[in-house]
C-alpha cells in the first residue's frame, strides 16, 4: 500500500487556551509521520470551529495563514459535538485516505497514532482507540462510564467499551458512513454499524491540558440518553412490561387493602393514597420516555441540515494548488 494522505479532524469549541499547544504537537506529529513513511506530504490537520464564542476561529485562521499543514472550516452555528466532528470527516473524505478524529484539549495519546496509522496500511477501514484504564476520571465518572456501557450493551447496542470519539477510518469507511442520514448522531454507535475490518489500539488518556471539560454532568447524561434512544427500542417495550407488573401490584395491592379494611378496620384509603402517588411517578416517567423517542421522530421527519459550514479556509499551499 502506498503512504496514505492522513487527515486529523479536530472538533473545536472555545479552545483558545489550548489550540496554540494542539497544533504545536500534531504539527510536529505529522512531520515525524511523514518521515518516517506513515503519512503523505500533503496529510493535514482540519479544526473544525463549532460556533465558538472566543477567539478559537481567529487562531484557526492565522495558523492556517502560516502553517501548511493547518486547514479550518467554521460552522455558521454551534451544533454540537458529533455533527462539529461529521462536518470535519465528510469534509476530509475529499482529500484524505483516511481521516483520524481526536480531541482539541490534548487528553488523546498521540504518540499512538503511529499504531493507528498501521493498522490501516495492514487493511482495517476502522481503528478505534481504547482506553487502557480510567485514572484520570473521577470515581462518579468512572462508575456512570462503566454503567452506560453496561446498559448499553444490554439493550443490544454495538458499540466498543471504552472507546470515545478516538478513532481512524478510512475512505471506503467514510463514504460508507456518509450513508447514514440520521439527525441525532452517536457516531460511537453507527460506526460500529458499517461493519468493515477493524482493529482496536489501546492508549492511556491524559489529564487536560487546558481549559475546562466541554461535557459536564448535563451534556453527558443527554449524550448518554441520545445514544441509548437512537440505538434501541428495548426502552420502550420496558415500559410495556413495567405496566403489566405495575397493573399486578395495583389489583394485589386492592384486594388486601379490601381485607384488610373489612378484616381489621384499617384505613384503606392511606394504600390508595401512596397507590396514586407511585401510579402517577410511573406515568410520568413513560410519558417522558415515548416523548423522548416521539421528539427524535419529529426531528428525523424534518430532516433539517446537521451543519451548514460558514467558511472553508485552506493552508496557504492548498489555495496556491487550488
Amino acid at each position: 500500500m502506498s503512504v496514505p494522505v492522513v487527515y486529523f479532524v479536530i472538533p473545536c469549541y472555545n479552545e483558545e487556551q489550548v489550540l496554540p499547544e494542539t497544533v504545536k504537537r500534531l504539527t510536529q506529529k505529522l512531520h515525524d509521520m511523514i518521515s518516517a513513511g506513515l503519512a503523505a506530504p500533503d496529510s493535514r490537520m482540519l479544526l473544525v470551529d463549532d460556533g465558538s464564542k472566543d477567539g478559537t476561529w481567529r487562531q484557526i485562521s492565522e495558523f492556517s495563514d502560516h502553517n501548511r499543514m493547518v486547514s479550518g472550516i467554521k460552522l455558521a452555528h454551534n451544533r454540537g459535538h458529533q455533527n462539529a466532528l461529521l462536518a470535519g470527516l465528510m469534509t476530509a473524505r475529499e482529500f484524505a485516505d483516511c481521516a483520524i478524529s481526536l480531541d482539541a484539549d490534548l487528553q488523546d495519546d498521540v504518540e499512538v497514532l503511529d499504531e493507528f496509522v498501521k493498522k490501516y496500511m495492514e487493511g482495517c477501514d476502522v481503528v478505534y482507540g481504547v482506553r487502557n484504564k480510567r485514572d484520570t476520571d473521577t470515581a462518579f465518572k468512572r462508575a456512570t462510564a462503566l454503567g452506560f456501557y453496561r446498559f448499553m450493551a444490554a439493550l443490544g447496542v454495538d458499540v466498543v467499551y471504552n472507546h470515545a470519539d478516538y478513532r481512524l477510518m478510512s475512505r471506503r469507511a467514510l463514504d460508507a458512513l456518509s450513508e447514514y442520514r440520521e439527525v441525532n448522531l452517536f457516531l460511537r454507535g453507527l460506526v460500529p454499524l458499517i461493519g468493515y475490518r477493524s482493529a482496536v489500539v489501546t492508549y492511556d488518556r491524559h489529564e487536560r491540558f487546558a481549559g475546562e471539560s466541554k461535557y459536564p454532568l448535563k451534556k453527558m447524561i443527554a449524550f448518554a440518553v441520545d445514544g441509548i434512544t437512537s440505538f434501541s427500542v428495548k426502552p420502550l417495550k420496558m415500559i410495556f412490561n413495567l405496566g403489566l407488573l405495575t397493573a399486578l401490584a395495583g389489583f394485589t395491592g386492592t384486594v388486601w387493602a379490601g381485607i384488610a379494611h373489612f378484616a381489621a378496620g384499617w384505613a384503606g384509603w392511606i394504600a390508595a393514597f401512596w397507590s396514586l402517588w407511585l401510579l402517577g411517578g410511573f406515568i410520568l416517567l413513560c410519558m417522558g420516555v415515548m416523548g423522548t423517542y416521539i421528539g427524535k421522530i419529529y426531528a428525523e421527519t424534518k430532516a433539517r441540515p446537521r451543519y451548514k459550514i460558514e467558511e472553508f479556509k485552506r493552508s496557504a499551499d492548498q489555495d496556491a494548488e487550488k
